[in-house]
Parts: C-alpha cells; sequence; structure tokens
C-alpha cells in the first residue's frame, strides 16, 4: 500500500544502476511509468478486472439469481469503501460503463450517502484536494463510516484494509453481492455467517487479480524488448481496408438506399494499440478464470461456495504442473 508508479521507477533506475549489463533490467519490477518500461492500462488494472469480474458473474443468469438479484449491471446499487486508485477505478468503470448508481464511498474519514448517485470523479477530485470526504457538500456525510458497510445495497466492493467485514458486523450485511477488490477484507468468521446468510461473495484472490496480471503483461514486453500492438497494428489496419473499399463500393452502388454511418470508417480502420490490447488480455484472462470457478462450483456437490472453488481451480492446476514434471 502507498506505493504507485513513482515508487517502482526508483526501484528499477537503481537495478540498474547496480545491473548495468543486463539488457532485461526493465523487468526487474513491475508497476512503472509508461514511459519508463511500464504498460499503458496498469493503474487502472485492478479496479478494471473488478469491472471485467463483475460483467461476467452478471453474464450467467444462474449466477444473478444466486445473489437474490436479476438482468444487467445496469442500475445496480453499489458501495465502495476506500476510494483509493482500485476502488475508485472500479466505480469509475461501473458507472461510467455499466450504468450503475455508487449509491455510497466510505472513506478514512467517513462516507458519503446519495441514493440517487454519487459523482465518482467529483468525490475523487475533493479527497485529492482535501484530504478526505469530509465538507463534501453533494451528499449527506456519515463520521462514522463503517456503519455504511451494513447499508442496502445490490453490491458491497471493499476496496481497502482487510478484516473491513467481521464479527461485529457480518450479521447486519445487507448487501447481495461482496466482491473482494481488496486482500482479505472479510474475516474467516465472517465469511461463514455471510454464507450461511446466502450472501454471495466473489473472493479476493480472483476478484484483485487485475493487477498482477497486466503486471504480467508488463513483464512480458520488458522481456520481449517490443511494445503490444507495433508488430500488428497497421497490417490490422490494412486488412480492415480491404474490407471497408469494397462496402464503399457497395455504398456508392446503391446510394441513398444504404450508407455507412458518418464514423464507420475511422473506427473501422484504426487497429488496436497497446491499452486496447492489455484491456483485451484482463478481460480474456478475468473471463476465462471465472468460468473455471464457476465450473468447480457447479458441477461439485461438496462446493458450496465461490473461495472455495477458487481454491481448487489454483491447488489443482498447481499440482498438474508437478505431475507433468513427475514431481
Amino acid at each position: 500500500m502507498g506505493t504507485g508508479e513513482r515508487e517502482m521507477a526508483w526501484i528499477a533506475d537503481q537495478y540498474r544502476r547496480m545491473n548495468t549489463t543486463d539488457i532485461n533490467a526493465a523487468a526487474c519490477v513491475t508497476g512503472k511509468p509508461a514511459h519508463a518500461g511500464g504498460i499503458q492500462g496498469r493503474v487502472e488494472a485492478t479496479g478494471r478486472g473488478v469491472q471485467y469480474a463483475l460483467r461476467e458473474f452478471f453474464r450467467d443468469p444462474r449466477d444473478v439469481a444466486m445473489a437474490k438479484m436479476d438482468g444487467t449491471l445496469e442500475g445496480k446499487t453499489v458501495i465502495v469503501q476506500g476510494l483509493g486508485n482500485v476502488g475508485f477505478h472500479a466505480a469509475h468503470f461501473l458507472q461510467s460503463e455499466d450504468g450503475c448508481t455508487i449509491k455510497a464511498v466510505i472513506e478514512h474519514d467517513g462516507a458519503l450517502l446519495d441514493h440517487k448517485g454519487l459523482d465518482v470523479e467529483k468525490v475523487r477530485d475533493w479527497i485529492a484536494s482535501h484530504g478526505g470526504v469530509t465538507g463534501y457538500p453533494d451528499a449527506r456525510h456519515f463520521e462514522d463510516g463503517a456503519m455504511l458497510l451494513e447499508e442496502e445495497c445490490d453490491i458491497l466492493i471493499p476496496a481497502a484494509m482487510e478484516g473491513v467485514i467481521n464479527l461485529s458486523n457480518a450479521a447486519n450485511i445487507q448487501a447481495k453481492l461482496i466482491i473482494e477488490a481488496a486482500n482479505g477484507p472479510i474475516t474467516a468468521g465472517a465469511d461463514t455467517i455471510l454464507q450461511e446468510r446466502a450472501i454471495t461473495i466473489i473472493p479476493d484472490l480472483y476478484a484483485n487479480a487485475g493487477g498482477v496480471t497486466v503486471s504480467y503483461f508488463e513483464w512480458v514486453k520488458n522481456l520481449s524488448h517490443i511494445r503490444f500492438g507495433r508488430m500488428q497494428r497497421r497490417q490490422e489496419e490494412a486488412r480492415h481496408e480491404l474490407i471497408l473499399n469494397e462496402l464503399q463500393r457497395l455504398d456508392n452502388y446503391l446510394g441513398n438506399a444504404w450508407s455507412l454511418s458518418p464514423d464507420f470508417k475511422t473506427r473501422y480502420l484504426r487497429g488496436a494499440d497497446e491499452l486496447e490490447l492489455v484491456r483485451s488480455g484482463l478481460d480474456d484472462t478475468m473471463r476465462g478464470a471465472f468460468q473455471s470457478m464457476r465450473e468447480v462450483f457447479r458441477e461439485r456437490d461438496d462446493v458450496t461456495d465461490l473461495r472455495t472453488a477458487a481454491y481448487i481451480v489454483g491447488i489443482n492446476r498447481v499440482a498438474s504442473s508437478y505431475r507433468a514434471k513427475g514431481l
């Protein structure tokens, strides 16, 4: 906690000073600034991964029904505990891209509540300039922010400290779905209580893996010494142009009967840049991991929660690797 791109750049710089002949020195640490060996999309990665995890959860009506909800993410009410890097990006993307209502934000100096929905960017800017949520003019402020963990909502996102949901409040949690964006935000005792109350939990070992996933992409980029998209982007654009030229001929032939959308050519011709490729890779990783977890959860009668399913998937993969090596 408390580190960012600057600190990672310091570490990388010091490593280079100490290992002047290492051509892979940039790969010694991840989370660096994009202009200093980092990768586009790393800052947002953990919060973006939370969004992708929720999207995959809502793709299966059985999962949604298990959480006593229906429909899509559109209109779902969300409470976020901790509006740091992870909490902000998760809330921002869910609000701006999926139509969720960010009902409350809990911070170290209290909490903000607005049933109509908070403007997450405005709240983030206020925290940055005032050091907390106290005094924010456009929402109701609560000095005891922890009490809003017990506020009714569809999705609760603990995105800061560990152990915030514990034996003292687990029985009062009213969220239908909890996604652990922080590490260990639910204690073992609280987890048992929540399971008994049939509150669905998407576990931290999966839900907040977006950051380490994109860190892996950064590591691969550093070892390959080439940015993502450099080899294929212009080739994609050339192939798209062939298709577009044929569509243009059809457009000219049909005249007023049919025509291309005004901005279709610009959008279709542009090849994927590094940020888009990183987001695509993260989305694919989060989808695949959840599907593996879901398969175990659905097919085994002795698995009653997603956390156990996630452990089984992880342990099985480690065991398979050992078996393949004859160990």
